[in-house]
């Protein structure tokens, strides 16, 4: 008996820690929100955007809506923030490997639509104020 209910604790325990996933989707994209994980995919596409940053998804939820930015401004501020960041994964030593490890393939002739194109910038926005770098 002892041992069926220590076996209940231990089960409910792992149950009451998957709690706090969560699942938002799109009809076009696929975003997924676990803990402070962001993955925004679309296979027709085949491209996929997964930020691992700890705090983004509640900073993201106090940044303007969706459409509050025009595509176009949002495609040329992401081609100069993914140039500069990928000019200083480049070059290691200026620049820190923990902030810039790999580079961001970003490909300027490909159409990304609104969504990617709104959660990068904010990333970079979020990168910008929590590590007080200016790209």
């Amino acid at each position: 008996m002892k041992y069926l209910v220590s076996l209940l604790i231990v089960a409910f325990g792992i149950y009451s820690c998957e709690s706090g996933k969560s699942t938002v989707k799109n009809t076009s994209d696929t975003t997924t929100a676990v803990n402070d994980t962001v993955r925004i995919a679309n296979d027709s596409l085949e491209y996929e955007i997964l930020i691992i940053e700890p705090g983004f998804n509640s900073w993201i939820q106090t940044q303007p809506p969706k459409g509050y930015y025009g595509l176009t401004f949002l495609e040329n501020k992401n081609r100069f923030f993914v140039s500069e960041y990928n000019n200083r994964v480049r070059n290691p030593f200026n620049y820190s490997t923990a902030l810039y490890p790999l580079e961001i393939d970003y490909n300027i002739g490909t159409s990304y639509g609104l969504e990617v194109n709104y959660m990068l910038y904010n990333y970079f926005l979020y990168f910008q104020k929590k590590y007080k770098q200016k790209l």
